[in-house]
């Protein structure tokens, strides 16, 4: 009973937290579940993607109907992020549970590492891909095909290996490289998510990975009803402290994983 309500409490964290940032549920649902459920990596890989790739599905509706999703850069970061994840399933099938977690960890401090440094105002005017004015949309030149296409390699990599859904790499590096405003970040990252994601549970149900519908299914309900409440909440906190707080979280997840890692 205990650890059917704390899987409950897990998914309604990572949910929040996804919706909040539109990064941070894939890199919180592994570990949530790992520690929970005693599993390795591998084993809660899955069913962190399940969970976190249905409350994208929820944020992206939401997303669109709010007119905030960037629906063409998405599908071009998807289109490329599909493919490379089976990629990524074929590195962690040769991995260790101890290496996993310890890559894991590693991921995790180098997102809060990012996090932090990036938490203060961008210069709009630097950053190499802006918005149309007249159209309202991104201005596609080479060096915007060229970044968008590199992320979506990535972001489905990490898919494959961990089990995430990449939206820690896609929010600060748009936020970055494009003055595209946060909610449109967001929106548009969770739509990357759902569609890289959907992907990547296709190419583990065709290779036979299993998902116990015991824990899956209580974790993701939860995960979807957190993520509303995440994008309910949203529009009431400032985004720098809520990545700020978001980045010491996932400093202090990584901690904990390496620990189990080299333990």
């Amino acid at each position: 009973m205990l650890i059917a309500l704390l899987v409950v409490a897990g998914g309604l964290g990572v949910g929040l937290v996804l919706g909040l940032t539109g990064a941070g549920g894939g890199i919180l649902a592994v570990p949530a579940l790992v520690f929970i459920q005693g599993w390795s990596v591998a084993e809660a890989a899955p069913i962190g993607l399940l969970a976190v790739t249905g409350a994208a599905l929820v944020g992206t509706v939401e997303g669109f109907y709010l007119k905030l999703v960037r629906y063409r850069a998405a599908c071009l970061m998807a289109l490329v992020g599909v493919p490379m994840t089976p990629l990524g399933l074929a590195v962690a099938q040769r991995l260790s549970a101890a290496w996993l977690a310890g890559i894991f960890g590693l991921t995790m401090l180098v997102v809060a590492t990012r996090l932090l440094m990036s938490a203060g105002e961008r210069d709009e005017q630097q950053v190499p891909c802006h918005i149309n004015l007249q159209t309202g949309r991104l201005h596609w030149t080479a060096k915007t095909v060229a970044i968008m296409t590199a992320l979506g390699a990535v972001t489905g990599f990490l898919t494959g290996l961990l089990g995430v859904g990449g939206g820690f790499i896609l929010v600060p590096t748009l936020r970055k490289f494009t003055d595209i405003s946060m909610h449109g970040i967001v929106a548009t990252s969770l739509m990357v998510i759902a569609l890289v994601g959907s992907g990547s549970i296709m190419v583990a149900l065709w290779q036979e990975h299993d998902f116990p519908l015991s824990v899956a299914l209580p974790f993701i309900g939860a995960t979807a009803i957190g993520m509303v409440g995440g994008r309910l909440l949203i529009k009431r906190f400032n985004s720098r402290t809520v990545q700020r707080l978001f980045a010491l979280l996932v400093l202090g997840v990584a901690g904990l994983m390496f620990y189990r890692a080299f333990s």
